[in-house]
């Protein structure tokens, strides 16, 4: 350990950036895990967004424009901008508090910060969809361009 020790000091002298990355990249991980552990939100994968559907009478919230949404989107699913949600303007979705929540966007990569925000906005069971409205087309699932 008594050699160890001095060589470690000099690898870490010569190569300063690389241990300053390696020490970030370790808290980065350790920060996303935490995070992950700590959410209200789980990411879901499609079939479980079916099973909510029918078996919880879960609702779907689709965050994505209004003109991506016009163009396909999930069976009975409220349209509600990020900004919506963000500034609290959430009237179409106050009665479903109680209720699963499902929020989508393009690609779930957007959908999970508007589900903090509506978990933190007191909805009990929120949810993000994983690959969102693309992962859902792509597994050749249906999407509706006008709800009936």
């Amino acid at each position: 350990m008594q050699e160890f020790l001095p060589m470690a000091t000099a690898f870490a002298k010569n190569h300063t950036l690389m241990v300053i990355s390696w020490i970030a990249v370790f808290f980065l991980v350790i920060y996303t895990y935490f995070k992950a552990f700590t959410t209200k939100v789980k990411t879901i994968e499609n079939a479980e967004l079916v099973s909510l559907m029918n078996n919880k009478d879960a609702t779907v919230i689709d965050v994505r424009t209004l003109d991506e949404f016009e163009r396909g989107h999930i069976i009975h699913s409220i349209h509600l901008l990020p900004s919506e949600i963000k500034n609290q303007n959430i009237g179409k979705i106050e009665q479903h508090k109680d209720k699963p929540v499902v929020v989508v966007c393009a690609t779930g990569m957007a959908a999970g910060a508007s589900a903090e925000l509506l978990a933190k906005q007191g909805f009990s069971e929120v949810y993000a969809l994983k690959e969102g409205i693309a992962g859902w087309r792509s597994a050749n699932l249906p999407l509706v361009k006008k709800d009936k």
